[in-house]
């Protein structure tokens, strides 16, 4: 599943196509993806115009302004396993995104178009149907039940060491479970929790607690690996998020950040920190591969 750096990546691409232009009309090709589409979904859709392309953890989020009767609402697009955007303009197409497991082509896999203001269709194609839309008034969306546990963006001012180790304070699970609760800090999946934790020098397998002293403030652990965190996620989004089998940017073009991965995916190979000699092992946590050195990685 596309991770907080995939989706922004898709949120940058299709930001100069959707802001500030007008849905003249809207198509949904079936009832639903993962769940049911809203209730006449295209006929709210059209003649809407998009006030601005947000992201909420792994949520795309296009604000849409009110028109004659209807409230202001937000329309909410997750990618699931599988899906993506494209954009057709003209002789233009290109997709937003970098993913590792291969988009689907045109065709028989595009259930929901988008045509806008100014010629362009913004097309969702998806697969296997495990991404979702729905539409959400604007004045609910932070109560809405998709949200309303979230924790900090990571790349916001709210998560800091403090707010991280008031979450990590009495937790029984390993630190890498802790980081993929979505409650702790949203949108970080596997690859960049396994990433933060190789370059922070944390073992997956630490106490969450432990970053937390017996006072409730975080260590100077806990300091590192917020901004561990951050540089890794600007990293990738700089570099266009992770192309891994299954990604491509709105563009067309590849992010290039697995070329940089440290830890993820790369099992047998050396650690590539400084001084360690150590090699980059794998091990199985909640279902979930994780990457990480257990030479260097405390």
């Amino acid at each position: 599943m596309p991770e907080l750096p995939e989706v922004e990546t898709v949120r940058r691409g299709l930001a100069p196509v959707m802001e500030g232009r007008r849905i003249l009309s809207a198509l949904a090709r079936r009832p639903d993806l993962r769940w049911p589409l809203p209730e006449r979904f295209a006929e709210r859709l059209a003649g809407r115009r998009v006030a601005g392309l947000g992201r909420r953890a792994k949520y795309l989020l296009a604000d849409l302004e009110p028109e004659g009767d209807a409230p202001a609402e937000v329309l909410v697009m997750h990618l699931g396993m599988s899906g993506s955007f494209r954009v057709e303009a003209g002789k233009d197409t290109h997709m937003p995104g970098t993913f590792h497991l291969p988009r689907g082509a045109a065709g028989p896999h595009d259930h929901v178009v988008l045509s806008l203001e100014g010629g362009a269709e913004v097309i969702y194609n998806d697969p296997r149907r495990f991404g979702a839309m729905l539409l959400v008034p604007r004045v609910a969306l932070d109560e809405h039940p998709l949200f309303r546990e979230l924790g900090p963006e990571p790349l916001g001012n709210a998560f800091d060491a403090a707010r991280l180790a008031a979450a990590l304070a009495g937790r029984r699970t390993s630190l890498k479970a802790a980081l993929l609760d979505q409650k702790v800090v949203a949108g970080l999946g596997n690859i960049y929790v396994c990433e933060a934790l190789h370059r922070a020098g944390l073992s997956p397998e630490r106490p969450a607690a432990s970053l937390v002293t017996p006072a409730g403030r975080p260590t100077a652990r806990a300091r590192l690996l917020v901004e561990t965190i951050g540089a890794v996620l600007e990293e990738a989004i700089a570099a266009g998020g992770s192309t891994l089998r299954d990604h491509a940017r709105v563009d067309g073009t590849l992010g290039y950040f697995q070329h940089t991965f440290r830890a993820y995916d790369r099992e047998g190979s050396a650690c590539t920190m400084p001084g360690c000699h150590g090699t980059i092992a794998r091990l199985v946590q909640g279902g979930r591969s994780t990457f990480y050195c257990a030479t260097c990685q405390r």
